[in-house]
């Protein structure tokens, strides 16, 4: 009898770092950490402890699932190039995920909506694409299903990455709405000396 496949899915597109394991149709471990910073630093650790919660390791895997976005630059880039490394080093494939597909298989009924800064929320129907409104706007939308459990949300990446792991699938590629927002440096740059 073949094994069942084994994924393990993350996500650190907003303040946390989450992880879970599915085996077959069970998620068999998960983990969520809050953190506004530092998920460079911990998501390996973290993914190494979930595995070795269920005498797992990295070459007992079929795949990798990783949240694409929307949500924070820094937390998407760091999820995608770690499961694009981790699948070319496995041999695995790595599947992206966005948090609206995610949030679909939570509520079917509802209108996927991820949180952003500035009283706005992202949002993705059908007859539209995905868009950063303000949180006003989106409630005229319809019934709304936000992004607040990570634990639910990265177990649904799980799944998804499950149901798409035997189709073709390009490498995972960070899903960005809205241009970068990030300012330049007011710091005084270091002075040189011709020496």
């Amino acid at each position: 009898m073949p094994s069942e496949p084994l994924i393990l899915a993350f996500d650190t597109s907003a303040a946390h770092c989450a992880a879970a394991l599915l085996r077959g149709d069970r998620i068999v471990a998960s983990c969520v950490e809050p953190m506004s910073r530092g998920q460079a630093e911990r998501l390996m650790p973290l993914l190494e402890e979930v595995l070795s919660s269920e005498q797992c390791s990295w070459r007992d895997l079929s795949a990798i699932g990783v949240g694409i976005g929307p949500g924070n630059f820094t937390g998407i880039r760091i999820s995608v190039s770690a499961a694009r490394g981790l699948a070319l080093g496995l041999g695995i494939p790595a599947i992206g995920v966005s948090g609206f597909d995610a949030l679909a298989v939570l509520d079917s009924d509802a209108l996927p909506a991820i949180r952003a800064p500035r009283d706005q929320v992202y949002v993705s129907r059908p007859d539209m694409e995905p868009a950063l409104i303000q949180l006003d706007q989106a409630k005229s939308l319809g019934t709304l299903m936000f992004n607040d459990n990570p634990s639910a949300q990265v177990c649904a990446i799980a799944r998804v990455a499950a149901k798409r792991r035997l189709t073709k699938a390009e490498a995972p590629a960070p899903l960005y709405i809205r241009p970068a927002d990030a300012a330049p440096s007011k710091d005084q740059p270091p002075m040189l000396l011709d020496g």
